[in-house]
């Protein structure tokens, strides 16, 4: 398939995981993906791994710089000759029992995982088209579930699914959509059981493994990829919840 012949695509969080996954598959489609990441090496690698009619351009840069995120926003559109289309993955992930959360820890989730995507939507939306354009904001089935440990970290995707729904009626005059895709358990170096510290007890995320198991992180890049091409054309603010089952 060649859904994304002559699309252009900002794409945050491209250097690893989920974020990789989606540079390569809308690359593999036909898309030209302007690919951000704070990590020149995971760019690289993901741009040596690319393949297909598409193709890609690199750029470090951090998503809580508000400078730099001006700055990376003109760069893509001027290296794309415009944007289509921007996905916000880029985020972090902890895990920490309230009696040990900081006014750091919260402060560090909420500009990585809820302000940096907000300051891309906010300099990509001029650009955007009317009537086709779209932005794919990546979220976690945490906004909406609880999990111990992830009081912080759920705040802050759970702020994210709220801003995107919000922003998705502010600019439905456009004809621009905005999807918040929420993952579940990934096997991904950012999250995951794996990343609990050794003194937690972990028999509740054992208890409530998802029936599909652990996804990979192509499967969610097939899903955020749907989100952002025409064949979801008729889907706006409303979140595409890729979890395996995990709420069943």
């Amino acid at each position: 398939m060649n859904r994304f012949d002559g699309v252009k695509v900002l794409l945050t969080g491209a250097g690893s995981g989920i974020g990789r996954a989606t540079a390569l598959r809308l690359v593999s489609e036909g898309a030209a993906v302007f690919a951000v990441d704070l990590s020149s090496e995971g760019l690289a690698e993901t741009a040596a791994t690319a393949s297909g009619p598409g193709r890609i351009v690199t750029r470090v840069a951090d998503v809580t710089d508000e400078d730099a995120v001006v700055e990376t926003v003109r760069a893509a559109a001027e290296g794309l000759d415009g944007i289509d289309v921007l996905v916000n993955v880029a985020g972090i992930h902890r895990t920490t029992p309230i009696d040990r959360l900081t006014v750091a820890d919260m402060q560090r989730l909420f500009l990585v995982n809820t302000v940096g995507a907000a300051l891309f939507c906010r300099e990509a939306l001029p650009l955007l088209p009317d009537g086709s354009g779209v932005i794919v904001n990546v979220v976690s089935s945490a906004a909406a579930h609880g999990n111990p440990y992830m009081t912080a970290y759920a705040a802050s995707k759970g702020a994210l699914l709220g801003f995107s729904l919000s922003l998705a009626a502010e600019v439905a005059h456009r004809g621009i959509r905005v999807v918040p895709v929420s993952p579940g358990s990934v096997a991904t170096p950012l999250a995951g059981p794996h990343v609990l510290p050794p003194d937690l007890d972990t028999s509740y995320y054992r208890r409530i493994r998802a029936p599909f198991g652990v996804a990979e992180p192509e499967q969610i890049a097939g899903v955020i990829a749907f989100a952002a091409s025409r064949d979801a054309g008729y889907l706006t603010g409303a979140e595409l919840r890729a979890d395996g089952g995990s709420h069943i």
